[in-house]
């Protein structure tokens, strides 16, 4: 128990130290507009995390390429324009419009009975019972279980997402077999009130359209968020003595 209420008085003294650097930020920031985010390097961001993938032996992509005039992949016989060294930039287009129904219901009942009687020992059944049992005691029903068991559950999932928006990414790294690591973020505020998309993932080159966009349907390990922070997101947030109740609680 006491172990239980150290442990609870760290966390909580850890959270109030979060709850007091969240308070001082947002008292320096009253009657203020939630700043932007500066512009910077997305690889010297923190959290940042390089993309290692499994790769072939032998990806192939210049054999036999190295002294023609045309560039292979390429969607025009001079320049192209598509994104495909790290820092050029290209456009995904976001179309999410997603809807999910699941229904699940289930109903189990069991019941069992169990008789069992003890109708001789020798002759020696009613004077044994009577030495260890209380007087009365009927050896032809010496056990007698009845058991029954009954459950109903019942799920419901209704999902329904709808996201439609275009964000420039910026090429981060190129793999060994010539898919592009990605990675954009944009920022919009509107009143007190700062929305974000955050967009990082993994694209083929040739998926990539002269136009110089791609969907976010052909980014594999795709990472989409969209959220917001000002005084909306915050009131729409518990207050940190909840979240900390919440956290610490076992009931």
């Amino acid at each position: 128990m006491n172990r239980f209420i150290r442990i609870a008085l760290v966390a909580a003294a850890a959270c109030s130290l979060g709850a007091c650097s969240g308070f001082q930020e947002r008292m320096s920031r009253i009657g203020e507009a939630p700043p932007l985010t500066p512009i910077q390097n997305p690889t010297a961001t923190p959290g940042y995390t390089p993309v290692s993938l499994p790769m072939p032996n032998d990806p192939g992509m210049n054999s036999g390429v190295s002294a023609s005039l045309w560039q292979q992949g390429s969607r025009a016989f001079f320049k192209d324009n598509r994104a495909a060294r790290v820092g050029d930039i290209l456009t995904v287009a976001i179309d999410i419009d997603e809807q999910a129904d699941v229904q699940n219901q289930t109903a189990r009942t069991r019941d069992s009975t169990e008789n069992l009687g003890l109708g001789g020992l020798f002759g020696l059944e009613t004077s044994v019972a009577g030495a260890a049992l209380p007087a009365g005691y009927n050896p032809s029903g010496a056990v007698d279980l009845n058991s029954g068991t009954s459950s109903t559950g019942n799920g419901t999932i209704k999902r329904s997402e709808a996201v439609k928006m275009t964000i420039a990414a910026v090429v981060t790294q190129i793999l060994p077999n010539g898919n592009l690591v990605i990675q954009g973020r944009q920022e919009v505020r509107v009143n007190n009130e700062v929305r974000e998309l955050l967009i990082a993932g993994i694209v083929r080159p040739s998926d990539i359209t002269a136009a110089n966009t791609i969907k976010h349907t052909q980014i594999a390990e795709a990472r989409i968020s969209y959220g917001g922070r000002g005084q909306i997101t915050d009131m729409q947030q518990p207050r940190y003595g909840q979240q900390v109740l919440d956290a610490i609680l076992p009931f």
